[in-house]
Order: structure tokens, then sequence, then C-alpha cells
């Protein structure tokens, strides 16, 4: 693993193509093999043979993890015949999954119609106009159970228009992780991971990258990340015991569950851009505390925690609102 990270004090520094710079025919063939970065500062007492690394999921094209999930939903809804020229992409999302359909409707020439919070955050809205995707706005108070809910009502109104991949119950979610950010982990650590740790939305980036990582290690331990209450300030994550549970989510193949605060997240999010350079989430944040929990306890070991985005996509909420308070 010395290309990945400092080794004994000594850091890899940038290297040059070796045949040129990469082209692909479509934005769609960039999705994934994202790199691992290793957290050097932001360590807080963990032991030296602990190993930290963030999977930085930003470096998709659409700049999340939820590429991953949104491009394997559409090929297969394609393949299956249930998306066909002519129809519509529907879904519900809090911001990632929706930007990535949007992206991917535009790049596919389907339209997208995406339900969304109100009060999701004024890039993410932006970003999915961009790509020419349509928002359809729901109740701001009641948060992404809101958007599944009033998603339900306009697929309901004409069948016959949409295609909705469903995020939240379908299969091939879990599936994207499963074939490919498990294995690219696995491949980037060269087998030497022995943790996984990621926050909770639809549960399919935990379940599918988990269930990779046990198939090739058993004795390897999921941690999922949560909101530690109902209420809270993590856009993106879900506090599963007051919400529509995701079909495709599974506790029982979870290690460890942790509940994360959002000023803790929040903090957090702040010291890894101070520290390390990384401009993430929220969601990323309470991730990074859940693994700080975890390796705290360890003597050896190799976390790797994703960062689902970075932060540019919520400069305008109160996540950033607090780091200008505290500059």
């Amino acid at each position: 693993m010395a290309s990945l990270a400092a080794e004994a004090g000594r850091s890899a520094g940038p290297t040059a193509p070796g045949e040129g710079p990469l082209v692909s025919p479509s934005v769609l063939e960039l999705i994934g093999n994202t790199p691992l970065v290793e957290i050097q500062r932001v360590r807080d007492g963990v032991a030296p043979g602990v190993r930290l690394f963030g999977k930085i999921e930003g470096f998709n094209p659409g700049g999340s993890v939820k590429d991953r999930p949104a491009l394997k939903m559409i090929q297969e809804g394609i393949r299956q015949g249930r998306l066909v020229p002519g129809k519509t992409i529907l879904d519900s999302t809090s911001g990632n999954t929706g930007i990535a359909l949007a992206m991917i409707g535009a790049a596919l020439d389907y339209p997208v119609e995406l339900v969304m919070p109100a009060n999701v955050s004024r890039e993410r809205k932006q970003m999915v106009a961009a790509f020419g995707a349509r928002a359809i706005f729901s109740d701001p108070l009641e948060g992404s159970d809101g958007a599944i809910r009033r998603c339900r009502e306009v697929l309901a109104a004409d069948p016959e228009r949409y295609f909705k991949p469903d995020q939240y119950n379908n299969e091939a979610n879990p599936l994207a992780h499963y074939e490919t950010t498990g294995p690219e982990i696995w491949r980037q650590t060269e087998g030497r991971v022995t943790h996984f740790v990621a926050g909770i939305g639809t549960g399919g980036t935990i379940m599918g990258t988990g269930r990779f990582l046990k198939s090739k290690n058993p004795d390897l331990k999921v941690i999922a990340a949560e909101p530690e209450d109902a209420f809270h300030g993590l856009e993106g994550l879900k506090h599963m015991a007051s919400s529509i549970v995701p079909g495709i989510y599974h506790e029982d193949e979870l290690d460890l569950k942790l509940g994360i605060a959002t000023d803790e997240a929040y903090d957090m999010v702040y010291r890894l851009g101070r520290e390390e350079a990384l401009l993430v989430g929220q969601s990323c944040g309470a991730a990074y505390v859940a693994a700080l929990r975890v390796a705290r306890t360890l003597r050896e070991g190799t976390i790797v925690v994703l960062f689902a985005d970075f932060g540019d996509r919520y400069l305008s909420t109160n996540l950033w609102l607090g780091w200008l308070r505290q500059g």
C-alpha cells in the first residue's frame, strides 16, 4: 500500500500519466474508480498501527457516490425493457441520486423528473436544473420520507409515462456497490482493509460494499453511521428508527451502527477541510466521526471510510454558516 499514502513518513508525490490523458466516449464511463486518500492529521489519539483512508466519491462525474447505483438502475431498466424511448425517469431523492439521474438522463437522452424536499440545498437544485431535469418539491418538514410519498402520488397519476428506478427498493442499488465500490477498496488496500464505515441513506452503499468485502474476509467489520435522532441536519442520511426503512436495507448485516450528532459531524467537516484539505459534505463528517470512535478501540487495522461527496454542494446551507461563524 505504499503507493496509496505515506509509509514511514514518506509521502507519494503526484505522477504524470504514462500514455497521455484519459479519453472517454461518454461521461458515464468515468463513473467509479475513485481514489483513496490516507487521513494523516485528524487521528485524535488513534494508535500508530491503525490506518484511516477516505474513499473520495466526489470524484465521480456527478459529484457523488450515487452515480454508481443510478447508472446500474438505469442500465437494468433498459435491459429489462422497463425503460424505453418515450418514458420519463422519475424518482424521489434528497439530492445526490437526483443529480446522478439527471446527468445520466441527459447523457442517454431521457427526460427526468425528481421529487425532492423543498429545503434541499440551493446548489443541488441548480445542478439538477443544469442537467435539464424537472424538480417537483415536497414538504420540507417531511424530509426524504415526504419525497417518497409525493413520488408515489406522481407515479400513480400516470404510471405509463414513467420509469421509476426506486432507489430505496431496487436491488440494482446495492449490486452496483458489490460490483464496483467493494472490489475497488479491496484492490486499493491490497486486501488489508479490516473495517468499512459509511453513512446510511438508502442503505445501498453499505449493504453492497459490505457484502463484497465480507465475501473476501468474513472477519471484516461493517459499521454504519446515522443521525442520532429524527431531528437532524445531516442531509442525505436517515435515522432508521423514525423513517420509512428502505427495502434494500438489512440491519442484521451490520456489525455496528453508531448515532452521530449533527454538531459533531459539522465540526468534523470543518476539521477535515482545515487539517486534511478535504472539503466534504456533512454525511462524510458523520461517517468519519464513527470511524474515529471505532479506530480508538483498536491497536492495529485498516479502516476505509466512504466520503460520499464534496462539500461544495452545501455552501448555502447551515453547514457552512457554522464554518463562517468559526472563521
